[in-house]
């Protein structure tokens, strides 16, 4: 969570902004990370700064494979990657790991 303040601080002062108002993040569900401790941390690395009391928002991004066999992408029902149309396994990943800051309102 210091890293993306750090990134939306340096990006605040590039605009000469004065105050963070929301900040927005992408989270895949196999990213490792816990949304509700996310929150709290943004709440205990903003005190001080120009992103205290800003509006904090998660989305959530599901776990998307792509089937090589059937050239089709799915979202896997377990912890198993099989393909519903084919029952093939697959390790190809196409969403879910990412964690980003994907925007910012400054003042």
């Amino acid at each position: 969570m210091e890293n993306t303040l750090n990134i939306a601080l340096d990006c605040a002062k590039a605009q000469n902004a004065s105050k963070i108002h929301r900040l927005k993040m992408r989270v895949g569900d196999l990213s490792g990370v816990v949304p509700d401790a996310l929150e709290f941390a943004f709440d205990v690395v903003t005190r001080g700064t120009i992103a205290e009391g800003a509006e904090f928002e998660i989305e959530r991004v599901p776990v998307i494979c792509h089937c090589p066999t059937c050239d089709r992408d799915f979202e896997p029902m377990d912890w198993f990657y099989e393909c519903p149309h084919c029952h093939q396994l697959t390790p190809h990943i196409q969403s879910g790991q990412e964690i980003e800051l994907t925007s910012l309102e400054v003042s």
